[in-house]
C-alpha cells in the first residue's frame, strides 16, 4: 500500500517540486493549493502525512491543523510544516515537526519514515467520509463568521 501525502502549497513552483519528489519516491500525491482544497482533500482522501505551508497567503493556514486536531479520525496524522520564514517555526509548533525551505530532502525523508511509522501503529484503516464531526463547510462557516465579528 501506498503512503498518502497531502502537500498543502499556495507557491505552484514550490508544490511542483514536492509532489513531483514525493511521486519519485514512490508515494501517493494529492495536492492542494488553498485552505479550502486543502479540507476538502482531508476530507474525501485522508492522508497519511500532511505537508503544510504555514504561510498561505491570507488563509488561516493552522486553522487546517487545528480543524484536524478536533475530528476523532484525523487527530492522529502528522503534520510536518514546511516554511521559508524563521518566525513561522514558533507558529509550527502545533504541527508534528517543522522543515525550512528550501526542502533539504534527506531530511523531508527523515521525516517522513519517523512520521509514516510512528503513526501506522496508531492508524487505522482511513476510510473517506468517516464520522469526524465538523465538516469542511461548517469549518469555513465559522471561519466567516469569526472575521464578521
Amino acid at each position: 500500500m501506498k503512503h498518502r501525502i497531502l502537500v498543502v502549497e499556495d507557491n505552484a513552483l514550490n508544490r511542483e517540486l514536492l509532489c513531483d519528489w514525493l511521486d519519485a519516491e514512490g508515494y501517493e500525491v494529492i495536492s492542494a493549493e488553498n485552505l479550502k482544497t486543502a479540507l476538502a482533500a482531508v476530507e474525501s482522501h485522508p492522508p497519511h502525512v500532511v505537508l503544510l505551508d504555514i504561510q498561505l497567503g491570507p488563509d488561516d493556514d493552522l486553522s487546517l491543523v487545528s480543524w484536524m486536531r478536533e475530528q476523532q479520525g484525523l487527530r492522529s496524522i502528522p503534520v510536518i510544516a514546511v516554511t521559508a520564514h524563521a518566525m513561522a517555526v514558533e507558529q509550527g509548533r502545533m504541527c508534528n515537526a517543522c522543515i525550512s525551505k528550501p526542502v533539504d530532502f534527506r531530511q523531508l525523508s527523515e521525516h517522513l519514515k519517523r512520521w509514516l511509522s510512528a503513526s501506522a501503529s496508531s492508524q487505522r484503516k482511513l476510510a473517506p467520509n468517516a464520522e469526524r464531526g465538523t465538516g469542511s463547510a461548517e469549518l469555513a462557516e465559522s471561519k466567516r463568521d469569526e472575521r464578521a465579528n
